[in-house]
């Protein structure tokens, strides 16, 4: 029974049982003004726009895994977009489906650009 208690215990112990969650102790990153994903409004027009973008960049099998999961981020009409790609002509790509969009004035890209890992010998 003793074994059970301090078993009981030590995973309270680890797992921070009585204290605030952890999410709550982390210090949020500082506010650089520029928008995050999470900071995309839920206005329909926005939803359209980012789904929209979204949904030209996944139907494009030509573009990496990376392209495809590049952040589109909508604000009253301005998309973000945020992330690694895997090449200037992927980046462009990926750009110019959000132009084509959006509206050229309208797109600001934040992609960069990852170099392709080293071939396993």
């Amino acid at each position: 029974m003793k074994q059970k208690f301090l078993l009981s215990a030590l995973i309270a112990a680890a797992i921070g049982f009585g204290s605030a969650p952890l999410r709550a102790q982390q210090t949020p990153p500082p506010n650089t003004g520029e928008p995050t994903a999470d900071q995309s409004k839920n206005n329909l027009s926005d939803r359209e726009l980012s789904k929209r973008i979204r949904k030209s960049l996944v139907e494009d099998k030509s573009l990496s895994t990376s392209a495809h999961n590049v952040k589109v981020i909508a604000q009253n009409g301005q998309v973000t977009l945020r992330g690694p790609v895997r090449s200037d002509d992927e980046k462009k790509a990926v750009e110019e489906k959000a132009a084509d969009i959006a509206g050229a004035g309208n797109v600001n890209s934040e992609i960069t650009i990852k170099a392709a890992r080293a071939a396993r010998q």
